[in-house]
């Protein structure tokens, strides 16, 4: 009888790699949300009006930038790979963009936390990408 100690693993479908990868893009997006309502006088923006996100506009843009991630967490899985693989590589890469660019411009020494969660973002974003990009083929097998 030959014991070995090694931790049993399995391969995980790629699809359910993509949609936890959206899923914890999702979680940073909510995290650096609630934590931004700590910095001063933040709260008093959001009421008085001042704040980024008080027009109609900005608001719908703003719903808009957190809908298509929620979206790709089930459109990973129930897509078709072509379609799924696509999708993830664009919006993957559009959100890789889009949270450098926003990492980039903060200049408010109470964001430096959004900077980091901007660039695990990134990175998670820039991993979703690379995955849907090497999506495995199906072999045939001809006899």
């Amino acid at each position: 009888m030959n014991q070995t100690n090694k931790l049993e693993d399995f391969k995980v479908n790629v699809k359910i790699k993509l949609a936890v990868l959206w899923t914890s893009v999702m979680f940073c997006y909510i995290y650096e949300d609630y934590f931004e309502l700590y910095v001063p006088k933040k709260v008093e923006r959001i009421i008085s009006g001042e704040d980024f996100l008080s027009s109609p506009k900005t608001l719908f843009a703003g719903a808009l930038m957190l809908i298509i991630p929620a979206l790709m967490i089930f459109l990973s899985i129930l897509l078709k790979p072509k379609l799924s693989r696509l999708f993830n590589i664009i919006f993957g890469a559009l959100y890789t963009a889009l949270m450098l660019w926003i990492a980039s411009n903060y200049s408010d020494k109470w964001l430096i936390f959004a900077v980091v969660f901007a660039i695990v973002e990134s990175i998670i974003t820039s991993i979703i990408v690379w995955y849907a990009w090497k999506w495995p083929r199906q072999s045939q097998l001809t006899l």
